[in-house]
């Protein structure tokens, strides 16, 4: 997608108008693009959420750096050969081309924002999976950073 906006001009989204995908069906993550990669910022943004005793398949991206920032909720992140305890108001950079993915180990949904820098097609990817939506337990989590 290209911008023609004011290069200065600040960009804004808002995550209750965004709308979730599963990548696969069957999947136990839903995530929402909270923002698209233009011309002016190559990076997406998205809300993520993990069911209980969710998680995403082993995955890697060869040049973009994945971030989180932990909403709500408690997992393990798994990133080659190393294991992190994570938790709600947590923060967790997965370098460039390292095997990893994120498992909710809690007793509720595991949320969190997410950023891929490059996006390297990470937002085509989550549109082009099976539309899905938020339940209330998630408009709950969202409605606090509404």
């Amino acid at each position: 997608m290209t911008s023609t906006r004011d290069p200065k001009a600040p960009t804004y989204s808002d995550i209750i108008s965004a709308k979730p995908y599963l990548i696969s069906p069957g999947d136990t993550v839903k995530l929402a693009v909270i923002h698209y990669p233009e011309s002016r910022y190559d990076v997406s943004v998205i809300f993520e959420v993990w069911d209980v005793g969710g998680s995403q398949p082993p995955n890697m991206h060869e040049k973009s750096v994945e971030t989180f920032f932990f909403l709500s909720g408690e997992g393990i992140a798994y990133c080659d050969d190393y294991t992190t305890r994570i938790n709600a108001g947590g923060f967790l950079m997965l370098p460039a081309q390292t095997t990893h993915r994120i498992q909710n180990t809690g007793a509720s949904r595991l949320y969190a924002i997410t950023t891929m820098s490059p996006d390297a097609g990470f937002a085509d990817l989550i549109i082009s999976g099976t539309p899905s939506n938020f339940d209330p337990e998630d408009l709950i989590v969202i409605s606090g950073y509404h």
